[in-house]
């Protein structure tokens, strides 16, 4: 993908976006007015009730008062309509470079930043606000949540500067997530799904009942592992090799990666996140249409 320009979705991919809704499974709402009729509790109209504070509940939110007379933290939750708030986060991590020979173009990190294109077209059909979070050796860059096609523009322009390096920064400096993705918000994240801490990260994010979603992103060669002669395979987060004969290597590799991708569904799964695959040789809105198609869903 070229990064000195705009991010470019084909006629046919933003025409099966139209057919699509971002669906959250949880009756929650955030700021302004979306296509979401159902009613929801947010920061907003008549009071509805009180709740415990959470991780990136808003201050203003918390009523001072009671906190007086109970020493505990209580937020007031508000009767409102229920758009989305949209947060899209990208693993950049140096594995993200990855791509396959055939398309030595065409990288994960490229594929991710085409999937988040489709993401803000779907939040922009639905007059939903959308935010960005990048996660990996630069740390958290982000975007702030906003709506409209001005903040579409400043959303591309981050996603055009993003580069892939180094691995997943430490649990305890992804503090700036938990301050942006507040209660009931929804998260899509990009990426392989193989590293530890974003999978904890994406855990811990549902069970405080932000609405989380988990697209992993793989290169064709992962899935079809078409080596036939000898290869020096990297890793290019951890800069280890293995020099091995490509048919041998193929039926292990096979059965491991499935086993893997299994396993990540299963945990994913009983963490309540919906899951979904992409290939680097599909579409980018592919993935999409498995998570929120009318046939497949989540």
């Amino acid at each position: 993908m070229d990064h000195n320009a705009p991010i470019a979705l084909p006629a046919d991919v933003r025409g099966r976006l139209k057919a699509l809704r971002l669906q959250p499974r949880r009756a929650h709402g955030a700021h302004g007015i979306g296509q979401h009729a159902s009613r929801s509790r947010g920061a907003g109209l008549e009071f509805a009730q009180y709740r415990a504070y959470e991780p990136g509940d808003e201050l203003r939110q918390v009523d001072w008062k009671l906190y007086a007379r109970s020493d505990r933290f209580f937020v007031r939750e508000s009767e409102r309509e229920s758009p989305v708030t949209l947060w899209i986060l990208i693993d950049t991590s140096a594995s993200a470079s990855q791509r396959d020979r055939a398309r030595p173009d065409v990288s994960r990190l490229d594929l991710a930043c085409a999937v988040a294109a489709c993401l803000v077209e779907l939040a922009l059909q639905q007059g939903d606000r959308f935010g960005l979070l990048a996660v990996g050796g630069s740390g958290v860059q982000r975007v702030p949540a906003g709506i409209g096609p001005r903040h579409r523009d400043r959303v591309h322009l981050q996603l055009r500067q993003l580069s892939a390096t180094g691995t997943w920064p430490p649990a305890d400096t992804l503090r700036p997530v938990w301050e942006r993705v507040h209660a009931g918000d929804m998260l899509v994240a990009l990426g392989d799904g193989f590293d530890e801490t974003g999978i904890q990260l994406l855990e811990r994010l549902a069970a405080a009942r932000r609405d989380v979603f988990n697209v992993q992103l793989l290169t064709a060669e992962e899935r079809d592992f078409p080596f036939t002669e000898g290869h020096r395979f990297r890793d290019p987060e951890t800069g280890a090799e293995l020099l091995g004969d490509g048919r041998a290597l193929r039926a292990g590799y096979l059965q491991r990666f499935a086993q893997a991708r299994h396993a990540l569904q299963a945990r994913l799964q009983s963490a309540g996140i919906a899951h979904a695959t992409g290939w680097l040789d599909e579409p980018p809105d592919a993935p999409l249409q498995r998570l929120f198609g009318t046939r497949g869903g989540a």
